[in-house]
């Protein structure tokens, strides 16, 4: 049997499972375009393991409740430190077949990982909503207020019955079992899920502000406090989503 092209290799290393005594045979090819194919192809199986490894351990609050045949939200929040736009929040419910060993907290992954990453998101959890608590309320509840408020909203506005809810740093005024967990989207698939799906809307949603207020760099800096964003309040003053009662944003009221 005439043993295989560098081109069919490549091909075949593909798959996700590879016969042990295939691999070894691909170890003694004595080509180096082989040799190299088969290095690649070990790292690449190290690194997954090592990712499965902690991905599983971010697992472990959420498998608490599936021990006792329940379900858990987690739940994170986009946009306090922006002076203009909402602050966001997502709540997720996940099972067992939740496998997107990707899912991390959204601050760690770039912005093609995070658009692959939402659609994936939202075809695999059970369910998912969103809170979203406009400019002119966090003026009048202040920044933390308005955080809590949008994650009470994202809880009940999904469309699926949990027993607790796993949240990033924060507790609600709810009677419903919480944990809440410090670095939370770093530590819960959930919460890092949650932090994803939220980032993703409200990039959206500055990006359709853009749009309405433009001069102000919104579809690029999402409402944080930029050079551009400045200039843009020195130039053209206060939007209507703007936070008023933010310190760069106060100077150039009246």
């Amino acid at each position: 049997m005439p043993r295989l092209t560098v081109k069919e290799i490549k091909q075949f290393l593909k798959q996700s499972n590879i016969d042990t005594q295939m691999l070894s045979n691909l170890e003694r090819d004595d080509r180096k375009g082989v040799q190299m194919l088969v290095s690649k192809y070990k790292l690449n199986l190290a690194q997954n393991k090592k990712k499965q490894s902690a991905f599983n351990s971010r697992l472990q609050f959420e498998q608490i409740f599936w021990a006792q045949n329940q379900l858990v939200a987690g739940i994170d929040e986009v946009g306090r430190g922006p002076l203009a736009g909402p602050v966001v929040a997502a709540a997720v419910v996940l099972d067992d077949h939740f496998n997107l060993l990707d899912v991390h907290d959204s601050k760690q992954l770039s912005f093609k990982k995070r658009q692959t990453l939402v659609p994936q998101i939202k075809d695999q959890v059970l369910a998912y909503a969103f809170g979203v608590v406009s400019a002119e309320q966090i003026d009048e509840l202040n920044i933390y207020q308005a955080a809590k408020l949008a994650m009470t909203q994202a809880y009940q506005n999904l469309d699926w019955d949990v027993q607790g809810l796993l949240i990033d740093a924060m507790e609600l005024e709810l009677t419903i079992d919480q944990t809440s967990l410090i670095k939370g989207d770093d530590r819960s698939i959930s919460i890092g899920a949650a932090s994803i799906l939220a980032k993703d809307y409200r990039d959206r949603l500055m990006m359709e502000y853009d749009l309405i207020y433009p001069g102000y760099d919104f579809k690029n800096n999402a409402g944080y406090g930029t050079a551009k964003h400045l200039a843009g309040l020195e130039t053209h003053g206060v939007t209507p989503i703007h936070r008023k009662t933010f310190a760069p944003v106060k100077k150039h009221l009246n």
